[in-house]
């Protein structure tokens, strides 16, 4: 992540005097579980401006707090998830989940002292609590793969039917280059709860060591365990590809991709998969939409941060400033919904009410749950 967008997302985290005077516990809570039924359907760029401004009308709302670290964890902005998390827990210190997520956000963010140090005390705290000693083996994981895996065995010892800390011991077994291992792991996962992400991990190991046959049938149980499980049918179809099995290729790749419309990649595999079945003219618009993807992914990636750095402007004080940002973000990727309705908040700054309700108009219609907030004045 750049230092501009770090900066524009710890923007996003101050309170504008204009708009928390008049704002109200309702709002939040009514804009929150808007946030929540969007990130349910995976809408997680429309559902982080509302946790951001639900933040900001209940600072003291630990459950919203941490909602919103989650959201900026996902897109990378680990240092103000990791404020967002401090803010949880010092409204609810009992609150468990937010200081987990305050540890790993630390490790992930390479903070590893501060990380196993707050973990560390975690477990002392509570030495028979396997689940505080499998949040200090992830955060392990991050740094170190042996300590990971000893701590996640010492997690077993005492709670042997602890499927996450088995499943994230094959994981780690995984990245420590021992897929036998992390193979058996998963196994033992599979007996204990027919995890549909166990049975995929062991497809992912099985292709990686070649054995096409096996991979395709763990992958095909992970399907028949969850029938939406999108990227199992996108590997699914790559391992069939590879079996030279064109025609259930293009049926799990297609399948893939009405599950997952935005998958690059998967439409790259399926035009290729077309092309070595003779159907060029399919395979060549198979690859256009692929690259359709790509870049539409890459010009909403820029909008965010053209978006973030006209809410730092704002923010600032400067609305003319953001308003130039916010109608920039909107011309590089015109249907990003955050784009339009800070552009909304812009000009009603700049005393422009008919251009405002015009950006807030668009913003809602490209994305219902983002309602204008109340006019400054």
């Amino acid at each position: 992540m750049s230092f501009w967008m770090f900066a524009c997302l710890l923007a996003m985290l101050s309170v504008s005097p204009q708009e928390g005077a008049g704002a109200g516990a309702a709002r939040a809570k009514t804009i929150y579980a808007q946030a929540v039924d969007l990130e349910a359907h995976a809408r997680y760029a429309d559902a982080l401006p509302l946790l951001w401004e639900a933040a900001q009308l209940s600072p003291g709302s630990a459950e919203i707090q941490n909602r919103l670290g989650e959201a900026l964890e996902r897109i990378g902005a680990l240092e103000a998830a990791a404020d967002a998390y401090r803010r949880a827990i010092a409204s609810d210190k009992t609150f468990r989940k937010a200081t987990n997520n305050l540890i790993l956000v630390l490790a992930k963010g390479g903070k590893t002292t501060e990380a196993l140090t707050l973990a560390r005390a975690e477990v002392a705290a509570a030495p028979g609590d396997a689940d505080r000693l499998f949040t200090l083996g992830l955060a392990q994981a991050e740094y170190n793969l042996d300590d990971a895996i000893d701590t996640f065995r010492r997690v077993l010892t005492t709670a042997p039917r602890h499927t996450l800390a088995r499943y994230n011991l094959a994981l780690t077994l995984k990245r420590a280059d021992r897929p036998a291992e992390a193979a058996a792991e998963l196994t033992r996962v599979i007996e204990i709860e027919p995890r549909p992400e166990a049975q995929y991990q062991l497809g992912v190991i099985a292709w990686q060591q070649g054995d096409l046959d096996r991979a395709a049938t763990a992958l095909r149980a992970a399907i028949a365990a969850r029938p939406d499980y999108a990227d199992a049918h996108y590997s699914l179809g790559a391992v069939l590809k590879a079996k030279n099995d064109p025609a259930a290729a293009a049926i799990a790749l297609r399948r893939a991709i009405t599950l997952n419309p935005t998958s690059s990649g998967a439409h790259y595999v399926l035009a290729q998969v077309l092309r070595q079945s003779g159907d060029e003219k399919s395979a060549k618009t198979e690859f256009a939409e692929s690259e359709r993807l790509r870049q539409a992914f890459e010009a909403e990636h820029e909008a965010s941060v053209l978006t973030f750095l006209g809410i730092q402007k704002l923010e600032a004080g400067d609305a003319a400033a953001a308003a130039k940002l916010f109608t920039q973000a909107t011309t590089t990727f015109e249907p990003y919904a955050p784009a339009h309705y800070q552009l909304g908040r812009a000009l009603q700054r700049l005393q422009k009410p008919t251009e405002a309700r015009e950006a807030f108009a668009r913003a809602r219609a490209l994305n219902p749950a983002l309602v204008p907030p109340p006019d400054p004045r």
